[in-house]
């Protein structure tokens, strides 16, 4: 039976490119294999169909031939010449020895063939595991942007020999197992007729090549489990629960592509301050009388003092627009500081204030 990928990541087949993406970090955060509670294997099916519902040719491939695998060989054709199964895609050419390009098929043909597929005989490159971390910044650093250093446990390359597991002056030599192609070719045989695939060699690990000593440190792997700091750029304007993608910072494999590191950045909330979109919010108290004949007052906003002119006759939660002093959202362009006018009104009145306020009353104030 057929992996559903959208009861996988727990959205419906009508979900939008954002919530596949919010799912997606979601479980890849819950099944981590480095967490205490983590599942490598449920991980790899997470990743696996974000790779697919991410992605809008190999979404419309997988929607429209995914669910043919669960009635395979019940087609018009059966096994033999003319199969029709996937809602009625017709093999018989492939059968008959034409070449298909099937694309991002491939994915969905994996679990059964054991391997990439190309009829082209192209092998996919081998790539590392994804990995994912947490990180907390203060509320003006996710406004304004921040640099962190992590200190990281992950297979890595191997610093000794750059990869090539290789001993340090060694020579390296051809592999005989796959004469330096770096992959191996296999022939198969299925209802589909003969499938020719192409996985990466196993003994070179994709190089052709291997070395005539082995690298002290890796052993030969090319890579090591190590500790590594990595500086990460947190861009200005981020917000609570978000991710930053940093590209091949994951896990390394040799003669291959480094995952990718997916940091979740939680944000700490300010005692001032709050985030409506791109503009700031904050509550200012205000006297009566400072309302009533307005002022000039000192405000302290994330970027240091600010001297601002309330007019007056202000209202009660009026809201006053500092532009260019919220959240950086492109180059040189910031939303704006909206600041909501709480007026304090007195308790008590003395004598003399109430006689005032009873002046104020006669002349309709």
């Amino acid at each position: 039976m057929t992996k559903d990928y959208y009861e996988i990541l727990g959205v419906s087949k009508n979900a939008t490119k954002d919530e596949i993406k919010k799912a997606f970090y979601k479980l890849a955060h819950k099944y981590h294999p480095d967490k205490k509670d983590g599942d490598e294997k449920k991980f790899k099916e997470v990743n696996e169909a974000y790779q697919t519902l991410s992605d809008d040719s190999k979404r419309q491939r997988y929607d429209q031939f995914g669910a043919g695998f669960e009635n395979m060989g019940q087609g018009q054709g059966g096994y033999g010449g003319g199969f029709s199964g996937f809602n009625g895609f017709d093999f018989s050419g492939f059968q008959n020895g034409a070449e298909f390009d099937f694309g991002n098929l491939n994915d969905i043909f994996s679990d059964f063939f054991g391997g990439g597929m190309r009829s082209s005989g192209r092998s996919q490159s081998r790539r590392g595991r994804d990995i994912s971390t947490e990180m907390q910044i203060s509320f003006s650093e996710s406004v304004f942007g921040v640099e962190r250093k992590v200190l990281l446990t992950k297979t890595s390359k191997c610093a000794t020999c750059g990869g090539t597991g290789a001993k340090k002056g060694a020579k390296m030599e051809t592999c005989k197992k796959c004469n330096g192609q770096g992959k191996v070719h296999e022939m198969k045989r299925s209802f589909l007729g003969t499938i020719s695939s192409t996985r990466i060699c196993d003994f070179c690990m994709g190089s052709g090549q291997i070395p005539t000593e082995k690298c002290e440190d890796c052993k030969g792997a090319g890579v090591l489990r190590r500790e590594e700091e990595i500086v990460i750029a947190i861009p200005a304007g981020i917000k609570d629960g978000e991710m930053v993608r940093m590209m091949g910072m994951g896990e390394s494999v040799k003669s291959g592509t480094a995952g990718d590191l997916y940091i979740k950045i939680n944000v700490l909330p300010h005692k001032q301050f709050k985030r409506e979109g791109s503009n700031l919010v904050m509550t200012l108290d205000l006297r009566l009388t400072d309302a009533l004949l307005g002022i000039e007052q000192s405000i302290e906003t994330l970027e240091g003092p600010l001297t601002i002119k309330i007019p007056e006759g202000v209202s009660v939660n009026e809201i006053l627009r500092v532009k260019g002093k919220g959240v950086p959202v492109s180059k040189g362009k910031r939303g704006d500081l909206l600041i909501r006018l709480n007026i304090k009104f007195p308790n008590k009145l003395s004598k003399k204030a109430k006689k005032v306020i009873e002046e104020l009353k006669e002349e309709g104030i």
